[in-house]
């Protein structure tokens, strides 16, 4: 009976430690090249946002631009980014001009990967045209082998995981 007992404890130990070592990852890593089209006149301020199947955002996973002035340029989501003295999730960094490209890092939280919500590529260049829908991803359905084609400023994205 007592090597009974230490088995029950020692298989139901094991079950523990799988289900630990082999839950989802919280968050996953991607790597993200965006490249612009060739057009003439400022950097692109571009934001990559998370939005959910009404188109609300959830969350700001990137800000390229550093110059706060320019912000309400995004229309749209600098609407997201005052309310309630919003935070940028997303760490800014440089507007990118036309026929150059970016290479960034983000996650994404386990928690948006849902049909209904989207990666969106929202994009303004100063004194030009303001675009709401650059691009649109839909999360759930990410491709890491393919090329995204954009609608104003952007040419293309490529997405990888790490």
């Amino acid at each position: 009976m007592g090597n009974l007992k230490y088995i029950l404890v020692l298989v139901t130990g094991l079950g523990l430690f799988s289900s630990a070592a082999f839950k989802a990852p919280e968050k996953k890593t991607y790597k993200c090249l965006i490249q612009l089209k060739n057009y003439t006149g400022e950097g692109a301020y571009i934001i990559l946002s998370i939005i959910d199947k009404e188109n609300n955002y959830l969350s700001t996973v990137k800000v390229l631009g550093d110059d706060e002035e320019w912000y309400p340029d995004l229309k749209e989501w600098y609407n997201y980014y005052q309310k309630d003295n919003q935070k940028i999730d997303g760490i800014t960094g440089a507007t990118i001009s036309g026929g150059e490209r970016a290479i960034f890092g983000f996650e994404l939280e386990q928690k948006y990967f849902t049909a209904e919500n989207k990666l969106r590529f929202e994009t303004a260049v100063e004194d030009q045209k303001y675009t709401l829908n650059d691009l649109e991803i839909p999360i759930d359905s990410i491709d890491v082998s393919g090329n995204y084609d954009g609608s104003e400023y952007i040419r293309y994205v490529k997405i990888i995981s790490l």
